[in-house]
């Protein structure tokens, strides 16, 4: 494998999805508050901005859940962008009720009316004329059309999953594909102006964010939602059956998170087939992501050398079996598709021995939550004296895990005294500051740290609870908590530790 995809440049980073920042119009976008975020962090010394899979997403707001594994969501366009290019008002933007809470993401508001705002600055815009769109097109020809004709007849039916379409879109014959196809060529065009939109402002974001000495790392799930545009235009290359069901569906056994196992419900790819095809929907993937990330993070990587299989009528995790998954075959196909992006390997699980072959053959590194040692054991792989390679990246906690200060005020009054006297802190109020502290001293080429754990919230600000759906997603940060943040203090950290950007 070629060297430049392993071991990243020693650094820190933190992680904040998009959604998570700042602003007015209910949720965070790619305008002036990403830029602002991203001058906060290079004053931090950080060398990575971390985010979510910044995918459209579906039920549950979750962003592994998307309705394409290769299309921008539309919430992130920036609507004073669009006000600046004369495509909306400020009075159009401010009559519409996005939710009263700066620090909460009200979907059901947002979904109501982002989308006539989007529908106003499409109908003024001229893109069409642009040799820019023209080129956008072109280069995103695998998956554009396939996406913006999905969402057009997904909104044509209600919004309704496409397994519950009339019978002749739903299984895609041919006459009613032109049928749709012209019945519903402006609402086409307008998700094909929304998908511009989005890579014509992550673009620019990201062009600034390297400029000032910073990667973006992305994430991108492993599975693809049933949801989605990539299982209605791809049904062969996934486990349903003849009438478009899933036989199994993915998940993990019963773990630290959930004594039932996760059952997430995307359905299970046929790797045969893909392989067959040279994994040519794999690669186009890879390229689309390795346009918009410099570094990505593949979720639930040991997936991809064993994953488990659910019977999709099984209501749990339980009862699922190991299967083997397409391990450096497909890898082959990903390292070839993604130019000068590197990879990270979420390797959280069972890591079997071929995993661990695997990753060590590939050279990518894989992860370490500190708060999944927190038992204090002396022998805990998770805690930062027993990491035995550089080539790690490492966190306090992540998406899925509680905040610093949720865990440590959960935790018991023995585990406290442990973790305390681990971390050399004299009390709990100590431990997030010398937790932080120990992270960035560890020998982990990258560390990252949660925008909630540098500002010390609780679990009230968690971004997601596994295996449950309703107030996940929904964190979002605030100007007067980020001003707070002392960046000259994590800047000389950065210095101290060798991982100044």
């Amino acid at each position: 494998m070629d060297a430049k995809k392993g071991n990243l440049e020693r650094g820190a980073g933190i992680l904040m999805p998009i959604s998570a920042l700042p602003g007015a119009y209910g949720i965070g976008t790619l305008g002036k508050n990403a830029y602002r975020f991203a001058d906060m962090a290079a004053k931090s010394g950080y060398r990575y901005w971390q985010v979510l899979p910044v995918g459209p997403t579906s039920y549950g707001d979750s962003p592994y859940q998307s309705f394409s594994a290769f299309a921008g969501n539309p919430y992130f366009i920036d609507l004073e962008v669009l006000m600046e290019e004369g495509l909306l008002t400020r009075a159009e933007a401010e009559a519409c009720d996005f939710g009263s809470d700066v620090s909460d993401i009200d979907y059901a508001a947002i979904f109501d009316n982002r989308f006539k705002l989007l529908q106003k600055a499409f109908r003024r815009s001229n893109h069409k004329q642009s040799a820019e769109y023209q080129s956008f097109v072109k280069e995103n020809a695998f998956w554009l059309e396939d996406y913006s004709f999905y969402m057009a007849v997904k909104f044509h039916f209600d919004c309704r999953s496409w397994q519950e379409w009339e019978d002749d879109i739903k299984l895609r014959r041919p006459e009613a594909v032109e049928k749709y196809q012209k019945l519903l060529a402006e609402e086409i065009d307008f998700w094909r102006f929304c998908q511009f939109k989005f890579r014509e402002q992550w673009k620019k974001l990201k062009k600034y964010v390297n400029e000032l000495g910073m990667k973006f790392i992305g994430d991108i799930p492993l599975y693809v939602a049933m949801d989605s545009s990539d299982v209605w235009v791809h049904k062969d290359l996934f486990e349903l059956d003849e009438d478009c069901e899933p036989i199994h569906i993915a998940g993990v056994p019963p773990d630290a998170f959930s004594d039932d196992g996760q059952r997430w419900g995307n359905p299970l790819y046929r790797w045969d087939r893909m392989e067959q095809q040279d994994f040519d929907w794999w690669r186009e993937r890879m390229k689309a992501n390795a346009s918009l990330y410099d570094v990505i993070r593949i979720d639930h990587f040991i997936g991809i050398v064993n994953y488990w299989s659910i019977a999709a009528d099984c209501e749990t995790a339980i009862d699922g079996e190991w299967k083997k998954g397409p391990g450096e075959k497909l890898m082959k196909a990903v390292t070839e598709s993604i130019g000068d992006a590197g990879i990270i390997a979420e390797d959280l699980g069972v890591l079997t021995p071929p995993v661990r072959e695997l990753i060590a053959k590939l050279g990518f590194p894989g992860m370490k939550i500190i708060e999944f040692g927190l038992d204090c054991e002396p022998e805990n792989d998770y805690l930062p004296h027993n990491y035995n390679t550089s080539n790690i990246v490492a966190y306090i906690g992540t998406h899925d895990n509680e905040t610093l200060v949720g865990f440590l005020k959960n935790a018991s009054e023995e585990q406290l005294e442990k973790i305390e006297d681990y971390f050399g802190a004299e009390s709990m109020e100590d431990l997030p500051d010398k937790m932080i502290r120990s992270l960035f001293a560890c020998v982990a080429d990258v560390a990252i740290v949660q925008t909630q754990d540098l500002l010390k919230l609780d679990n009230r600000a968690r971004t997601n609870l596994p295996s449950t759906v309703g107030t996940n997603w929904r964190f979002r940060a605030t100007w007067e908590q980020l001003d707070r943040i002392d960046t000259a203090y994590y800047h000389k950290l950065c210095r101290m530790y060798n991982r100044l950007a």
